[in-house]
């Protein structure tokens, strides 16, 4: 995710005072430069000011048409190209049309469009695509859109309501006491409008316009032309004719503009012969605001330039649109490619994670070849979890190849950017920003750079620039300062090396603090652009090396790491000696003879405390490099934190400083000896910005942690991060943070989970501008009791067996209140794919190694019963984007209908899907083939919520038969310190389990021990609400055998062997009838002669005229409507007479006797009977009123409908139909006779009833209720019918919302991933 820390954090303002400025300092300080000497360098070279230099920024994305990214300094374009690395903007392009005659196309939304005659298209071959506009939007510029349009929305419908009440008030004025039924039906109906209209304002839900794209080759590029009417109010505004075309943005540089109303600008490529189009707009202001940082130029406004105004940046969004702004996989490879294709010299990344493993993961070891091979400069954020230590998150604060970036705040940016009262006296990090040393010992920050800038953001933000302030701000900064460096040397012709320019900042940087610990957070310092380039000038005939370290234990090969950290208390209790290699690495296109061989560097060896660390004198140091022991003796330190560092200097250059650093972090913890162990840290004092840490060693036994905060001697608020965190082997750091502000002295309390023997730092501190006006010093009193129960079980397995599971708890540190709760409150069901396609990609997806990227994509079936909650589960992937050996991941989950309910990555989402059946697939990406196929069979588990009212709360037992025999409970107890309590957590019984839970899926859930002892009220019911809770699940064992399977057949049989063939031959007919297909002319007539004969052979029975009426229907209708639903009228009529109505009453005015079997089967019988005829007269019904329909819009009054009259069904029609009795009504009380027309399956034949009868509002209403029935699918001709209502009802409003949503619910395709 970006790396930049909330604006709205920023919240004091003021009259400044002791720091003044003036206007040209305050100008300046909005865009820093000062900090990192980049104004004395261009100053005094105004030629280097990034000119040549290409950077590109991985981030959300820039705007092309933001304030100054127009033009660099020197007048050639600001971007170069502006590319969507996620693919969220990609739209389907491979549909080809052809104009008409008069230049007309068909778009994918079923738009008519009118092409530009002028545009040049030799092969006359149009791409068509679309997509919703709101998914190329970010979430606030669709907000702003929604409200807006909702306005004019509601406007239009309160002018409906208004007119619908106008009526409904005229008809009770005409109609005092209303008796007649049809009169009845009419109010009804007019009440419905008015009902309708105002729910339809409570639904509103803005899915957004549509637009369509068209892409076509005039013999030279790609064009790309966007028909955009939708989003306008004025319809002969966004008309595809009147677009001006664009091509690849790298081509031409051209970008465009939706509309006015949204301001938002976009640019466009194609790829793949046409058949990809990308649309790419940012998913966030953020990208933009980082090249501003880096890049920006103000011609009119020099003050507001950004660091580098020369250089020249290409955009690589990699913040997926479609997950808000989280980068993926797909998008970081794409864009070490595009970096690589645009020969860039710079790559800046402000984006982050917290990772498993440092150092390690795909993108790691692509970006190590950039790095090594391409020699491209990667810097990056370290990230905004800070204060604690070990919080730099990946890749920026864990990759030896990055440049991580620490957030720096000056007097200067305070006073101006950041509007405080009263500046700091000095320059300090920001209290949120990332610290080191990462889990292997690497230092973590390399330098720091101003964190906080007012700089340019889209233009759809509808203002030109804004504050931001994160180590994402920071990154930029650094990465202009590299710029101007790179520069420079471009322009004196020294060779650019990321290994040089790396040593050269971190050597020059200024220190920032007076402690050697201080480097944990801000890195060696702040870069300082001039002294950076004098070094590199004096350095430039030295070799372009970087130093790789690997350090383990003298004796053991694993692990290694890249420095010592010493976290343990054991570790602290003896010597330890360490082995370090350090072997010199060059890039991949060193020549052997030329610089490698000649390579030897006499190096003499330096401790910051040699009584701490000692380390032999000399080293010679050659290409295949140098091993060799230190001793680190922490023994006699005091508690708390020492920094130290190993350090190589060049005997014969020793100016050049540091050739490589061994970053050494002890930690001698406090050991608490009391009990119960409880500790508190008195009268500690507080400045603004200062940061206490406590490092204790968390006792064996102990899981969790009650604290209380006790602050005085303040006037003005306070602020406070309080952090807790652990370094766990193979874990991400575990961290619990809290965020208080005190606006008075008080007491506040927490809890939080630990483990037992593992060292936690606990780190507090006063925001850095918090009471900064104020000259009091705040006392802060902290208290610490660690508690726990032990148990032997952290994970709690039933395997479907009706036996409990025995707990032994015990409490090592003090008397704790055992209060166990459990509670299973989700399912996980696997899933195997039904389905596996490989394919490679294009090449978009070609590595700067030329291989060629491969795809797989799983298909999943997932089938809902109810509506749910739902999570996509793949655990060999989830939950990793940076320390994973795989490239990327990336899920959909749809309908029958296509429509797209959820998508997701790494982090999957949880959705709620109505019932019905779904498809996901998942989509993974390497290029390693082997990796691929080993996943076609890859497990994924739908993780389902279940409701309140199916959780499942066991039961504690003290006896091992209690589940079984109902006694023997178990609730509470207190544990002694040395005692164990045993008791029993019983499964859940078979009846209490939920339905629709196959066996083998899981139940999961949640177990809890122990109760806070600060006064909160206890919860047993809910576990998760406890300090410390683990994991508890229930494998579903296999489902009981059904019992009436196995039972013999219904004894003889009173049929002979030969009207048993007779039956099954019959039978077989009828199913291959009705697979026969019914595409053609020819086909149709096949089907039709069969249907004859068999009708010839087995008269009048009723099965198989239920399935010629069926497979007519399946059919669906060709171009002579009137002549279809005359067939389907005949194949109805010939159901309805073979069917005893007469004997069919008679039954079902009798009550039959449930225990007789025989009776049971004729009852059946005569209920399949039923329903057939219901269904006969329900299609009949649909036909005659589409009958009347046609002939409504086809023939004019007082002409024949029909001039043949050999057909059954057409003998109901006479050209006189004036004489004619209603037959649509005639068929639909013969329905209502046997079934209720008002339940879902028949009520479509009441719209149609009250459409034919003019009840407009009531026949809506009633289609209302058959779409949102949740046990019917959406079927696209109901929304049609829909449409069709609205508009003969006139509300234009509705229909045109409807519409819109109708490429919501039925889009043409999927889209890509």
């Amino acid at each position: 995710m970006p790396v930049s820390s909330d604006v709205s954090s920023v919240e004091e303002s003021g009259v400044l005072r002791s720091f003044k400025l003036n206007e040209p300092t305050f100008l300046a300080s909005l865009m820093p430069k000062k900090e990192i000497g980049a104004d004395r360098f261009i100053e005094a070279h105004p030629q280097y000011d990034g000119r040549g230099v290409i950077i590109a920024i991985f981030d959300s994305g820039v705007d092309p048409a933001a304030a100054g990214l127009q033009v660099t300094s020197d007048g050639k374009p600001k971007i170069l190209d502006v590319i969507d690395c996620t693919g969220s903007g990609d739209i389907d392009t491979s549909k080809v049309v052809r104009a008409d005659t008069n230049g007309y196309i068909t778009g994918a939304s079923g738009a008519s469009l009118v092409v530009n005659p002028s545009w040049k298209n030799p092969s006359g071959e149009w791409h068509v695509g679309c997509k919703l506009v709101y998914e190329l939007f970010t979430d606030t510029l669709t907000s702003r859109l929604k409200e807006e349009r909702k306005k004019k929305w509601d406007e239009k419908n309160q002018e409906a309501i208004a007119d619908a009440v106008k009526h409904l008030n005229e008809f009770d004025q005409k109609h005092i006491k209303v008796e007649d039924v049809n009169l009845k039906r009419t109010r009804e109906d007019l009440q419905s409008r008015v009902d309708l209209l105002q729910k339809q304002a409570d639904s509103y839900d803005d899915k957004g316009s549509i637009i369509d794209a068209v892409v076509w080759n005039d013999g030279e590029v790609w064009r790309v032309a966007l028909d955009t009417q939708t989003l306008e109010d004025d319809p002969e505004c966004g008309k595809l004719a009147d677009f001006a075309p664009l091509t690849n943005y790298r081509i031409e540089r051209k970008f465009g503009i939706f509309s006015k109303l949204d301001a938002c600008a976009f640019v466009t490529n194609v790829y793949d012969e046409g058949n990809i189009l990308s649309i790419v707009t940012d998913c966030s202001p953020h990208g933009t605001h980082v090249a501003g940082i880096a890049t920006a130029f103000h011609e009119k406004e020099p003050l507001l330039n950004g660091v580098a105004p020369g250089a020249q940046l290409i955009s690589c969004k990699i913040g997926d649109s479609r997950l808000g702004s989280m980068e993926t996989g797909t998008g970081l490879t794409r864009a070490l490619i595009a970096a690589v294709e645009h020969k860039c010299d710079l790559i800046n990344m402000s984006y982050g994670e917290p990772a498993l493993l440092p150092d390690y993961g795909r993108f790691v070891d692509l970006l190590n070849e950039v790095v090594n091979k391409h020699r491209l400069i990667f810097i990056s954020s370290a990230g905004n979890s800070g204060p604690a230590l070990s919080t730099v998150g990946a890749p920026g604060g864990t990759s030896s190849s990055i440049i991580g970036v620490g957030a720096y705040v000056s007097p200067a940016m305070a006073a101006g950017a950041h509007c405080v009262v009263e500046p700091p006296s000095e320059g300090l990090e920001y209290t949120w920003s990332s610290r080191g040393p990462t889990a292997d010992g690497d230092l973590g920050v390399s330098v720091s750079a101003p964190g906080g800038a007012v700089a340019p953001v889209p233009t759809w933000t509808l203002q030109r620039r804004m504050l931001m302030n994160g180590t994402s701000m920071a990154s930029p900064s650094a990465c202009g300062g590299v710029a101007l460096l790179i520069s420079a040397m471009k322009a004196e012709g020294i060779p650019v090396s990321p290994y040089s320019v790396r040593k050269a900042i971190e050597n020059t940087a200024v220190p920032v603090g007076s402690l050697p610990e201080d480097k944990l957070s801000t890195g060696q310092g702040l870069m300082q652009v001039d002294k950076a380039h004098d070094y590199i000038k004096q350095s430039r005939d030295f070799s372009c090396v970087w130093y790789k370290i690997k350090v383990n234990q003298a004796g053991k090969l694993k692990p290694t790491s890249r420095g010592i950290y010493l976290r343990d208390a054991c570790a602290c209790q003896r010597a330890i000696e360490w082995t370090v290699e350090i072997e010199p690495k060059f890039h991949e296109d060193a020549s052997n003879l030329e610089e490698l061989v000649p390579f030897e560097e006499c190096i003499q060896l330096h401790t910051s405390e040699n009584a701490v660390v000692r380390a032999p004198e000399y080293l010679l140091l050659t290409h295949n490099g140098r091993s060799f022991n230190v001793v680190v003796d922490p023994t006699k330190l005091s508690d708390g934190l020492h920094y130290y560092e190993l350090y190589g200097i060049d005997c014969k250059a020793p100016w050049r400083g540091p050739l490589f650093r061994v970053p050494i972090t002890i930690i001698k913890p406090m050991v608490i000896k009391n009990s119960p162990p409880l500790t508190s840290f008195s009268g500690m004092q507080f400045l603004p910005g200062h940061i206490e840490r406590k490092f204790i060693e968390v006792p064996l036994g102990a899981t969790w942690v009650e604290a209380t905060m006790r602050i005085s001697g303040f006037d003005t608020a306070r602020r406070f991060f309080i952090d807790a965190v652990q370094i766990c082997p193979l874990k991400r750091p575990v961290k619990w943070e809290n965020v208080v502000t005190f606006s008075s002295p008080t007491a506040r309390s927490f809890a939080f989970p630990v483990e037992g023997g593992q060292i936690m730092e606990l780190a507090i501190a006063q925001f850095w501008s918090s009471g900064i006006g104020s000259h009091e010093t705040t006392t802060v009193d902290f208290e610490v009791g660690f508690h726990g129960i032990s148990i032997n079980k952290e994970s709690v397995i039933f395997y479907g067996s009706e036996a409990p599971i025995r707990i032994d708890a015990k409490a090592l540190l003090s008397s704790e209140k055992l209060v166990p709760a459990a509670i299973l409150d989700k399912i996980s069901v696997p899933h195997r794919p039904v389905d596996a396609k490989l394919k490679a990609l294009s090449s978009r997806d070609k590595l700067p190694s030329g291989k060629q990227i491969l795809a797989l994509t799983l298909t999943y079936k997932i089938k809902l019963e109810d509506s749910a909650a739902i999570k996509p589960q793949v655990p060999l992937l989830n939950n990793r984007i940076y320390d994973t050996k795989f490239e990327s991941q990336f899920y959909m989950i749809f309908d029958s209908n296509k429509r797209v309910y959820s998508v997701g990555d790494v982090y999957p989402n949880s959705v709620k899907l109505p019932k019905g059946e779904y498809t996901l697939q998942l989509y993974l990406r390497h290029d390693n083939i082997q990796c691929l196929e080993k996943m076609k069979q890859l497990v994924l588990f739908i993780e389902r919520k279940l409701e309140e009212k199916e959780f499942i709360r066991l039961g504690f037992f003290s006896e091992p038969d209690g589940p079984m025999m109902g006694n023997g409970s178990f609730s509470s107890s207190v544990l002694v310190p040395g005692s164990v309590e045993a008791f029993f957590v019983g499964p859940p019984t078979k009846d209490k389990l939920p339905k629709n839970c196959p066996a083998g899926s899981v139940l999961l859930g949640q177990i809890s021990y122990g109760k806070l002892s600060l006064g909160v009220k206890e919860n047993a019911e809910n576990p998760k609400k406890d300090p410390v809770s683990y994991q508890i699940s229930y494998v579903v064992p296999p489902n009981k055998v059904d019992e009436e399977k196995g039972k013999d057949p219904s004894s003889a049989c009173a049929k002979s062997v030969s009207e048993r063939l007779e039956e099954e031959v019959r039978d077989v007919k009828i199913k291959f009838l009705a697979s026969m297909k019914q595409g053609t002319e020819e086909e149709r007539s096949e089907w039709k002669q069969l249907c004859n004969s068999l009708k010839d052979q087995y008269p009048k029975y009723m099965p198989l005229l239920a399935k010629i009426l069926e497979s007519l229907i399946s059919r669906g209708s060709d171009e002579d409507k009137i002549h279809f639903n005359e067939e389907v009228i005949e194949a109805a009529n010939d159901v309805i007479d073979s069917i005893d109505k007469d004997e069919l009453a008679k039954y079902f005015s009798e009550k039959s006797d449930p225990e007789d079997d025989e009776g049971e089967k004729i009852k059946k019988k005569m209920e399949a009977t039923r329903e057939q005829l219901a269904e006969a007269l329900y299609q009949k019904g649909l036909a005659l009123a589409e009958i009347d329909r046609c002939r409504g819009e086809k023939t004019p009054a007082g002409t024949t409908a029909s001039t043949e009259d050999s057909d059954g069904a057409r003998k109901e029609f006479e050209s006189d139909s004036s004489k004619q009795p209603d037959l649509f009504e005639l068929n639909f009380k013969q329905l209502m006779r046997w079934v209720d027309v008002k339940s879902s399956k028949y009520r479509k034949l009441l719209v149609v009833r009250e459409r034919c009868a003019g009840r407009l509002g009531t026949a809506l209403k009633v289609l209302n209720e058959i779409i949102q029935d949740d046990g019917v699918p959406s079927k696209e001709e109901l929304y049609h019918l829909k449409l069709s209502l609205l508009d003969e009802i006139g509300w234009d409003h509705v229909a045109s919302y409807e519409r819109k949503w109708m490429h919501v619910r039925f889009p043409a395709s999927l889209p890509l991933f």
